[in-house]
């Protein structure tokens, strides 16, 4: 099989979508397919072009043995119609992309941006070729329950383009039950287009590993009951409740360390400042494999959520890691990655932007190491038989086989 990925958010660049479709295509390479991407340049999280792609309209690229394709696009930082610009900037070069690649038996988009569906229809239609889209977040569903975006016209346009790239796709692939419930039973998507392929994890990457004492002693933390956040500092993630939590633990020999970039990030950083938080520290993006060492230091992984109802739906990709590595998660949130982790024992949940419950939990852990090492165990044993990427592929790739009717291209490959 030949497929052609479209995303705007690819390596070398680091966060959870990145990650993910990384992992993917290594999987889909081991397994005989063929893949190429087409990407945008590195610019993700500082909204700016990185600097051996700077004023460079096409690169061609490779990515452990695939071809990539990246191209120019209004690279921008946070919400607003500067972010819109961006997210329609590649949208249009992305096509110069599609022409510089083979011609795929199936298109794989990656949502959001939803305006990908656009080049990806066209080309579809065009090339007579197979059109997967894969949703990891609903818009404009998220824009107009997160407020970053608030004219009505323009979400009722993004909702017109929603239908018609669904109508128009092969397939629409979601990323959680929740999006795939939401999709069937709101959206109107059939049941016979419908694929799911929930995040993983790569568990070589992201598995226990002995304590590393050197990097404990670099980033002050040795002596320290360590708390890890890697991931993004976004409006979505309400990250101010660990530095409320923070500030209530100051006299605990707790710390926390949080990993990552985002639109939210230097406010953040003001405001930990402004409060004297000397038991939180912010570190920059980092590769995965540097989030795995950092797992080692960590006595629990913490995954934040704001209030909403938006977020029923959500499965951290940051908490997977975390149960990969044995590691106990603090879940500060609502919604189906909070029923994962309870459901499984992999750590405690508390109420989003509870910093009372969230600092009970945490000293929970600490009065109860053997409780804790149970849960982190729990977590490892759970995502090794359910959430590598070996796995989930495999399952996905059954699906796909299964809805195609045992086409010839998926009978040689599975």
């Amino acid at each position: 099989m030949r497929i052609l990925l479209l995303t705007q958010y690819f390596p070398p660049e680091v966060g959870g979508p990145q990650v993910r479709l990384g992992a993917m295509c290594r999987e889909l390479l081991d397994r005989g397919h063929e893949v190429e991407v087409v990407t945008a340049m590195p610019n993700y999280p500082d909204g700016e072009i990185k600097s051996e792609y700077e004023g460079k309209f096409y690169v061609r690229d490779n990515y452990e043995g695939i071809t990539v394709h990246r191209l120019w696009l209004y690279a921008s930082k946070g919400a607003g119609v500067k972010r819109i610009l961006t997210f329609l900037s590649f949208a249009v070069t992305s096509l110069v992309g599609f022409f510089e690649s083979k011609r795929p038996d199936y298109i794989f988009t990656s949502s959001p941006p939803l305006f990908l569906g656009i080049p990806s229809v066209l080309i579809s239609k065009l090339w007579g070729g197979a059109l997967i889209f894969n949703v990891a977040d609903l818009w404009p569903d998220s824009a107009r329950e997160l407020d970053l975006v608030t004219n009505e016209m323009l979400l009722s346009l993004g909702e017109v383009l929603e239908k018609w790239v669904y109508r128009n796709s092969n397939f629409v692939c979601a990323v959680t039950e929740g999006i795939r419930d939401t999709l069937k039973e709101e959206k109107q998507v059939s049941e016979e287009k419908l694929l799911f392929l929930p995040n993983g994890v790569d568990t070589d990457t992201f598995g226990p590993q002995p304590y590393d004492h050197s990097l404990a002693e670099n980033l002050g933390v040795e002596d320290k009951w360590t708390i890890l956040y890697a991931g993004t500092h976004g409006y979505a993630h309400g990250l101010d409740v660990a530095l409320d939590t923070a500030d209530r633990l100051r006299s605990e020999d707790v710390h926390f360390l949080l990993v990552g970039g985002g639109s939210e990030k230097d406010r953040l950083v003001r405001r930990a400042e402004e409060l004297g938080l000397s038991n939180l520290t912010f570190l920059d993006p980092v590769s995965p494999e540097t989030v795995g060492q950092l797992y080692s230091i960590a006595d629990a992984g913490l995954s934040t959520l704001r209030e909403s109802t938006l977020f029923e739906g959500t499965r951290p990709a940051k908490v997977l890691a975390a149960m990969s590595t044995g590691t106990p998660v603090l879940y500060s949130g609502h919604g189906e990655g909070a029923r994962m982790v309870k459901d499984v024992g992999a750590g405690l949940v508390t109420p989003p932007q509870d910093v009372e419950a969230l600092s009970d939990a945490i000293s929970h852990l600490r009065r109860n190491p053997k409780e804790a090492e149970e849960m982190g165990n729990k977590g490892r044993d759970f995502v090794m038989e359910h959430y590598s990427w070996k796995v989930l592929i495999g399952e996905w790739l059954e699906q796909l086989n299964r809805k195609t009717q045992g086409d010839q291209i998926w009978s040689t490959a599975l």
